[in-house]
């Protein structure tokens, strides 16, 4: 395989980050939903210390990505018997996905700055209240968008897998082209 994609099938760096950053955010609803629904400070903390280090690298995975496409790479061309409106669908959920990646993690880089909690984070400081500022309003709202993005995203890689079964998964690495 190469490193670089071609026009039927991505290449292994995109490949690579595709996966990991895909495996990296499921990390990150895990650690971010139950450190939301902890009561107790300590286990909050402990999975705050777990979620940070996640969506940092999710954020720059992500930047990588950008980077690589507009510098070294190309997407493959999507298949030309699929419907104008699903390559424009596909097309603004995948630009939709990149936008509230960006947002969400700056938005937890915010809210972390903003409500004095690096200190308890990277210390033994008590972790003050997250919710008292509006980063972490827009924090839940973008995480709320992306899981529907993500849903779309997989619900249309399943598609086309088992519905219209043209193997378009194999272009990222699943199964044989």
């Amino acid at each position: 395989m190469s490193i670089k994609s071609s026009s039927t099938r991505y290449g292994s760096v995109a490949i690579a980050i595709h996966w990991l950053t895909a495996l990296m955010i499921v990390g990150l609803f895990a650690t971010g939903l139950l450190a939301a629904a902890q009561v107790d400070p300590a286990a909050k903390l402990a999975l705050l210390r777990a979620h940070l280090p996640l969506g940092a690298g999710v954020l720059l995975l992500t930047l990588l990505r950008i980077v690589w496409w507009l510098v070294a790479d190309r997407h493959p061309a999507l298949p030309a018997d699929q419907p104008n409106w699903q390559k424009l669908t596909a097309r603004a959920v995948h630009f939709s996905l990149y936008a509230v990646v960006l947002v969400t993690a700056s938005s937890g880089i915010a809210t972390i700055i903003l409500s004095g909690a690096l200190p308890a984070i990277v210390g033994s400081a008590t972790l003050p209240n997250l919710e008292t500022v509006l980063p972490r309003a827009v924090h839940g709202i973008t995480t709320r968008l992306m899981l529907g993005l993500l849903a779309l995203h997989i619900g249309a890689a399943l598609y086309h897998q088992f519905i219209r079964r043209d193997r378009l998964l194999s272009r990222m690495g699943v199964g044989a082209a």
